[in-house]
């Protein structure tokens, strides 16, 4: 893994909703939303804890077949 940096221009073009439509159609590549992740490739794990609870932050099923949670160990304040 590598750190990059990126740069916002503020004096950039901005294009109109009808030229970014032209862009993508006028494109070489196929763009289809196919090229997004699946929920599984993501690996993202949401949670909603809410006052005295925890929020959860890994979930795996270890060798031995037990579920095996790993989760802050502060609670929602």
């Amino acid at each position: 893994m590598a750190i990059v940096t990126m740069e916002l221009d503020p004096d950039a073009t901005s294009y109109t909703d009808d030229e970014i439509v032209t862009k993508i159609n006028d494109a070489a590549n196929s763009i289809t939303r196919e090229a997004a992740l699946s929920q599984d490739d993501l690996k993202i794990l949401k949670t909603n804890p809410v006052v005295g609870e925890f929020y959860v932050k890994n979930v795996q099923r270890g060798a031995d077949g037990k579920l095996q949670v790993e989760y802050d160990d502060v609670a929602v304040i």
